[in-house]
């Protein structure tokens, strides 16, 4: 399994990241079941409205294309930043809500 996420990581390293990194985002792997890999978007990819075209024609399209015997398809996870979390706390605990 860690050669087949090492394998992952080199095709975003070379195909994938420097595309989102252009436009100040940034992925990581979650988890590789089954032929379907978990990704986290973030950076400003994180909840873009454009997000479910990046991971269908880049993300999942290299992947797919370069490791056809890993990927099949790639799944984003949705998540919410530590720093939200804590802002969200923090507004609520302002409020007494």
């Amino acid at each position: 399994m860690r050669e087949d996420l090492e394998k992952i990581e080199a095709v975003l390293n070379e195909q994938v990241r420097p595309a989102l990194r252009a436009h100040g985002g940034e992925l990581e792997v979650d988890h590789l079941e089954g032929g379907v890999l978990y990704v986290k978007l973030l950076g400003q990819c994180a909840g873009c409205p454009a997000a479910d075209l990046t991971n269908e024609t880049l993300v999942e399209a290299e992947l797919v294309k370069a490791l056809p015997e890993l990927v099949r398809k790639v799944v984003v996870v949705q998540t919410v930043s530590d720093e939200l979390w804590e802002q969200a706390k923090r507004l609520l605990r302002d409020h007494h809500l």
